[in-house]
């Protein structure tokens, strides 16, 4: 048994409750992102803030984004969501396209997937060749690793949803014009090869998940739930950064 196998994916939040908790989390975040940016008083601009998220397709992954960054002035964070590299990024180390955006001091971005996408999508399609993607685990591990030493808090996730609701949510957008965009013929190949990502998935967790930067996985299958346990566990993981942050700094 894996890791996505201990996801509970039964667990659900009725309105009321959502609502609650979600706009405490909400308000929590605003302050806690204001206050590693500086902008609150008696505080000094703090480390970096970088939000990875990374999950199977139709997860829930931008509406989790959407909510968390719901209540920031947008003069205070970006989101970068990353596809296939283009031909010049293809011919540099997989590392590179990267590095750019990472947040400086005081700064915050939310990658839309990331660099795991080596040790996924490159992996079981073949676009990495076996040599590539297994030198990757150690490459990404320590590239965080000096991330998060030299000022950045790093926080992954993964969400997860069901191969049923998974095909609801593809059929449920496949006949809504707003959203039909959403959804393309990669969408149902990757469906198509849901044991050889689980693996690799599985595989992932197990070598890059490291005390600097550990995997926090949440269920998706209900929205409500996935989005107020995204928040209050980046909150957590703040919150445990800036005094990893503080400690160095004595």
């Amino acid at each position: 048994m894996g890791r996505i196998d201990d996801i509970d994916l039964t667990l659900r939040l009725g309105k009321d409750e959502y609502l609650e908790r979600l706009k405490a989390a909400q308000d929590r975040f605003q302050e806690l992102r204001l206050g590693l940016g500086g902008h609150l008083e008696g505080q000094d601009v703090g480390p970096g803030l970088l939000i990875v998220v990374e999950g199977v397709d139709a997860a829930g992954k931008g509406g989790a984004i959407r909510r968390a960054v719901q209540g920031l002035d947008p003069r205070h964070y970006e989101v970068y969501s990353f596809s296939k590299p283009t031909p010049r990024e293809f011919r540099h180390h997989h590392l590179w396209r990267f590095w750019s955006k990472i947040p400086g001091l005081g700064g915050m971005c939310v990658f839309d997937r990331s660099w795991y996408g080596r040790l996924l999508v490159e992996r079981v399609e073949g676009f990495a060749t076996n040599a590539q993607w297994k030198r990757a685990y150690d490459e990404i591990v320590h590239f965080e690793e000096s991330l998060v030493l030299e000022g950045v808090i790093l926080v992954k996730f993964w969400l997860q949803v069901s191969q049923e609701e998974q095909l609801r949510r593809f059929e449920s957008r496949k006949t809504d014009p707003l959203r039909k965009w959403k959804l393309n013929d990669e969408d149902w190949r990757n469906r198509d090869k849901w044991p050889q990502y689980v693996e690799a998935i599985e595989d992932m967790f197990a070598k890059t998940d490291h005390e600097l930067a550990p995997w926090d996985l949440i269920s998706g299958e209900q929205k409500k739930w996935a989005r107020v346990d995204f928040l209050e566990t980046l909150n957590r993981r703040i919150e445990e950064g800036r005094k990893r942050w503080e400690a160095g700094l004595e």
